[in-house]
């Protein structure tokens, strides 16, 4: 064991590298902050399109610093300068440069990263990176005289006091419509919810310290303790049209809380110095959610990328069936497969694309990347993409290894026990709408039937108001979430609303025209006629039932052009990603009997 570390820390070369590796992070980390700082700012402004540009750019600063560390490194070095010992160096001393750093488990994914491009191995386990985590992230403290979380206690100084004292902590600088009002909400609901048990002796709000900021809404996170018992909670701050601010409601639904974190929304924007203390916090508010989505949600995909990486590597070696084809109707595009035992799927672009489809794989890998930089407002999937992935090959079936091999050659290699796939994207397992929806009607469940009909429109037209065209829109790319929400998942034929001609279809001008096979009109690319969807969605007359009670106004060219003109205005649609009828505005309306426009 000993003869696998160098004796003595001697290299000044190793020690070098370790400290630029180190310093390219804490650029990185820097500017990470300062974006989400600047979040606060956005949200008190209004300035909701320089939020969104913000958002999108932050997803691009780890893949920069890595490129600009590695330039430096291979500017100042040579290669024949980095031998094997080196880099076994090299790495302990970046363990001990984060003895006492307040981000190790990013730093070590960092490294990680430069490594790879600087070695040029992508797909190997040595001593050179980091497969586990070297450095703990438990009890960190930050330096900035700031925790990770306050705590307040309203069986001392009140409610109404506690909860002012909680508002002010966050300084915005934006004054309240009627924050007294808001706040008996809040504590009508909070009795309400304690019921008899209130005001038990460890009676305390835990809250964190920062606020999460994401689309037009900025959300207060934290934990009710009444006793033994736990609260999670989340309360949305949101403006008027007068830029005032409100409580909008107070969430303490677990499974909506674990739907605001969902993998379909965008990263939120979070000013944390200590992250692992961030997600620890929220681990206690939705213990069955990995670690790896939590850190992603947070705005640090990377980091979520790798700890999802080590758990799908353990629950190999903990499993033994095999990866299959995905369940569905096979697609054009992509070779989906899945392991039963995992909750996800995988998914290889082909290198060729049968008729009617016109795209290459670089069109279809921006269509990918399109998604993950966008608001994705709770209806598009997140997906983690991966290069040069090893596969045990026992853990292949004969029929999917034959058909990567046939379909997508390209990007599979073989190599003695395993199975490389050169580029992989990997994304949450989900019921295609198309299956949960003749299982409804097999069933003769009519309200699951009605349920998915609405969500599949509620999807489109959410979709809509972020400026996205999905493209195909047929059922078999769309999922059911295990909340029962439809989310779309196939990406290569998007378009933004704002590039698309939404058009009616001429009248013919006579019969043969009429009864021709082919269009008498002449189609530019990217032309889209509404009424054309009701002839491949509605074919079923109780799903075209359920459609046209809640979703008519799809099939005409009227909606989308009202839609297009209001992106195009500048307008950026409230998205709420929890029920209308939990609203504060409904329990004021339900009082005075008049209605409340925020």
């Amino acid at each position: 064991m000993q003869a696998a570390f160098p004796k003595l820390l001697s290299s000044q070369i190793a020690f070098d590298l370790a400290r630029t590796i180190l310093d390219g992070f804490d650029k990185h980390y820097r500017l990470f902050r300062q974006a989400s700082q600047q979040a606060k700012r956005y949200f008190e402004q209004s300035a909701w399109k320089e939020a969104q540009v913000a958002a999108r750019e932050r997803i691009a600063y780890y893949d920069s610093r890595v490129q600009e560390c590695v330039q430096i490194l291979e500017d100042e070095y040579d290669q024949e300068e980095l031998s094997d010992d080196v880099w076994r160096e090299v790495k302990l001393h970046y363990i001990g440069l984060l003895v006492n750093h307040k981000q190790p488990e990013l730093a070590e994914i960092f490294f990680n990263s430069v490594c790879c491009n600087i070695l040029h191995r992508t797909y190997f386990h040595n001593d050179f990176i980091f497969v586990r985590p070297a450095v703990s992230t438990e009890y960190i403290e930050p330096i900035e005289g700031t925790p990770a979380y306050r705590v307040y206690y309203p069986d001392r100084e009140g409610m109404r006091p506690a909860m002012r004292r909680l508002i002010a902590h966050f300084k915005l600088q934006s004054t309240f419509v009627d924050l007294e009002r808001d706040i008996g909400y809040i504590e009508a609901r909070v009795d309400e919810v304690f019921g008899q048990h209130a005001r038990e002796a460890n009676y305390q709000l835990q809250v964190l310290s920062s606020l999460f900021y994401r689309n037009k809404g900025a959300y207060i996170v934290g934990k009710g303790i009444n006793g033994s018992r736990i609260y999670p909670f989340m309360i949305p701050i949101l403006q008027n049209r007068k830029g005032e601010l409100l409580l909008d409601t107070i969430i303490f639904d677990p499974v909506l809380i674990t739907v605001l974190f969902s993998f379909t929304r965008a990263y939120f924007m979070v000013d944390m110095e200590v992250p692992s203390a961030y997600v620890h916090f929220l681990r206690s508010l939705m213990p069955y959610k990995p670690r790896s989505e939590i850190y992603t949600i947070l705005g640090l995909q990377k980091l979520g990328k790798g700890l999802f990486y080590r758990d799908f590597l353990h629950h190999l070696h903990h499993s033994s069936d095999r990866f299959e084809a995905a369940p569905g109707i096979r697609g054009l595009v992509m070779v989906v497969f899945s392991l039963p035992s995992f909750p996800y799927v995988f998914k290889v672009i082909k290198d060729h694309f049968p008729a009617p489809k016109e795209t290459t794989r670089e069109l279809v890998k921006e269509k990918y990347l399109l998604v993950k930089n966008h608001d994705r407002v709770g209806r598009m999937a997140d997906t983690l993409e991966y290069s040069n992935v090893a596969f045990p090959r026992h853990r292949f079936s004969k029929d999917l290894l034959a058909n990567l091999k046939e379909v997508a050659p390209s990007i599979v290699e073989e190599e003695e026990e395993q199975i490389i796939i050169k580029h992989v994207y990997i994304e949450r397992r989900m019921t295609p709408l198309n299956i949960w929806l003749a299982d409804a009607e097999q069933r003769g469940d009519e309200d699951a039937l009605e349920h998915g009909v609405r969500e599949y429109g509620n999807a489109i037209k959410e979709l809509v108001g972020a400026n996205i065209f999905p493209g195909d829109m047929l059922y078999k790319n769309f999922g059911v979430t295990k909340h029962g929400r439809v989310v779309f998942y196939d990406y290569d034929e998007i378009e933004y609303v704002t590039d698309c001609n939404f058009r009616a279809i001429p009248a013919a001008r006579n019969e043969e025209e009429e009864m021709s096979a082919e269009p008498w009109y002449a189609i530019a690319k990217n032309d889209v006629f509404p009424e054309q969807l009701g002839t491949f969605l509605l074919g079923n007359p109780r799903v075209r039932h359920y459609f046209m009670k809640h979703h008519a106004d799809l099939l005409t060219p009227e909606f989308w052009e009202a839609r297009k003109q209001r992106i195009m205005q500048g307008y950026v649609e409230d998205v709420f990603p929890y029920p209308q009828e939990i609203r504060f505005c409904h329990q004021s309306n339900a009082s005075s009997g008049t209605p409340k426009i925020i």
